[in-house]
């Protein structure tokens, strides 16, 4: 019993002195305390399923393990005129698990190098939609743009989200003013 005490103090004070987030220190705690990492780490992801109804030619993936959002794809060419808007199909649809959104938002890259970016951004996706994920795209550039079958447009997070079920809208004759009270755009300086 010593040694199990003395191994969880080890492994306490090796985390203590982190401040990294390394995966592997806090993994070897819960083992220690008896927890299944992998089927923790199993659990702990969630689990989206897609389907292509159109070939970009390109899958949807994560270019890394720590970005929020993955990249989605024009299935057929668009034209956009300078000033223009256009409804852009991906040939992708996607099941969100119950208390997730989709945001839809615009790529920093397309934004400043060509003047494309998502209309509404963020466009959002409900949970209960099956359909073909379609995005606003507006052509911000005094240029006209062509999207090509397979360019990247938007990118896409699954967010967590509180659904309408689980809110009641109450109307009242009167809000309650709060130390902030109507003070908005802007009032708390540029």
């Amino acid at each position: 019993m010593n040694q199990n005490l003395e191994e969880f103090e080890d492994l306490k004070k090796l985390l203590m002195e982190s401040d990294d987030g390394n995966f592997d220190q806090y993994s070897k705690v819960l083992e220690f305390l008896g927890v299944d990492v992998n089927k923790l780490n199993e659990d702990l992801v969630s689990k989206v399923k897609l389907e292509y109804s159109s070939d970009t030619g390109k899958k949807l993936s994560f270019a890394y393990g720590t970005d929020s959002g993955f990249d989605l794809y024009a299935s057929e060419e668009v034209n956009l005129p300078p000033f223009g808007r256009a409804l852009v199909p991906t040939g992708i649809r996607i099941s969100i698990p119950e208390g997730y959104e989709i945001q839809i938002r615009s790529k920093s890259g397309l934004a400043i190098n060509k003047g494309l970016m998502v209309l509404n951004s963020p466009g959002t996706v409900d949970q209960g939609y099956t359909g073909e994920i379609k995005v606003i795209i507006f052509n911000a550039s005094d240029l006209s743009q062509t999207i090509n079958k397979g360019d990247k447009i938007a990118q896409a997070v699954l967010s967590f989200c509180t659904q309408g079920k689980f809110i009641d809208l109450i109307k009242v004759d009167k809000i309650e003013d709060n130390e902030r009270k109507d003070n908005g755009f802007g009032s708390t300086g540029i």
